[in-house]
């Protein structure tokens, strides 16, 4: 099975929930399998922080200068381009709130392309986001036609065989419970004992999950498992309370928080736990070609965010803090060969 469509699949799944807004991104597809998302101008020094967002995040305009060190860093053949180029897989439907279409149906919006668009303007770069499907960013990646992709790719061994990477969120999965709910997760899977839990069908969560369920029943405890045939399914069942909790990738359930806000049945994040399991902290990276000299100064343009705390910023207007890391490193331990 190969690592990335497994993720991929995980996220699509996991983050199906606002469909309304999703459904706009079919105005970035193109016949190619990719398509340019809307940026403005040249390398401007401002960038706006979830832009036509659909609530998802609250929008700011922050002003970015240019770190002429860290420029000095970039190959050559970049910084006399003037542009960093990109990659997102986020066709055909987009996926709330790290990449998708925003309210104007025109502006890519999402914490990933933001990102890259504050990496850029540190760099002195104008951004070109280019949008493709998950399997075509990583051929643009291998062709020379994408620099750097910004698109919730966790690091594995095996990835680090072909490409570079400069890590900048972690890789969480989460629990969605009710907001009036006092129940915490807090790391431990023997606090799920007797809790009703919905889950999507072959997903990394999922089997996290059933061994969890194994170890409390050898315990003589137990979870009982829910499958709903789609997101909106399950946002029911927990406004219900026909469910305790939904455990999720970290973004939807962030997402899913946002937009259950102000409504009859409030949710909140009730504990989150690596994607890479309980030996390691899985991380997401920013992806470049190996050895093309672009993970070095896009780790420090990262670091010189976080110090600057315009990254704290960043991921707190997208309601995802808790995926925060404090420093971007180069080539990060990743997901070990055997994980697959």
């Amino acid at each position: 099975m190969r690592r990335q469509s497994t993720l991929r699949t995980r996220l699509v799944r996991g983050l199906g929930a606002a469909t309304a807004t999703v459904a706009l991104a079919s105005g970035l597809t193109a016949c190619g399998g990719d398509a340019n998302a809307t940026d403005s101008g040249a390398a401007t020094g401002k960038v706006t922080i979830g832009a036509v967002s659909n609530g998802a995040a609250r929008q700011a305009e922050l002003s970015v200068p240019v770190v002429e060190s860290l420029r000095a860093q970039l190959p050559k053949a970049v910084r006399e381009r003037g542009e960093l180029v990109i990659g997102v897989g986020a066709l055909p439907a987009g996926y709330p709130p790290l990449a998708y279409v925003g309210t104007d149906q025109k502006t890519f919006t999402g914490a990933e392309p933001d990102l890259g668009r504050l990496v850029a303007a540190t760099l002195g770069l104008k951004p070109v986001v280019k949008n493709s499907t998950w399997e075509n960013l990583f051929v643009g990646i291998d062709s020379g036609k994408v620099d750097v992709a910004f698109t919730n790719v966790t690091v594995t061994e095996e990835r680090k065989k072909k490409y570079d990477f400069a890590s900048y969120r972690q890789d969480n999965l989460a629990f969605e419970a009710l907001k009036e709910n006092t129940w915490n997760f807090n790391g431990d899977y023997r606090n799920l004992a007797g809790k009703t839990v919905a889950v999507s069908s072959g997903t990394n969560q999922e089997k996290i999950l059933l061994e969890w369920q194994k170890k409390l029943r050898s315990e003589g405890k137990d979870i009982e498992v829910k499958y709903f045939p789609d997101s909106n399914s399950v946002n029911l069942a927990l406004s219900g309370k026909k469910i305790d909790l939904n455990f999720g990738p970290n973004p939807a359930i962030a997402y899913h928080i946002t937009q259950a806000t102000g409504g009859n049945a409030p949710t909140r994040n009730a504990g989150s736990f690596s994607g890479a399991g309980e030996s390691l902290q899985g991380l997401i990276a920013a992806t470049s070609k190996k050895d093309s000299g672009l993970a070095k100064p896009v780790a420090e343009a990262i670091n010189h965010l976080i110090k600057n705390g315009q990254y704290t910023q960043l991921l707190t207007a997208w309601n995802l803090p808790n995926e925060a890391v404090t420093t971007s490193e180069v080539n990060p331990p990743g997901l070990p060969l055997t994980n697959s």
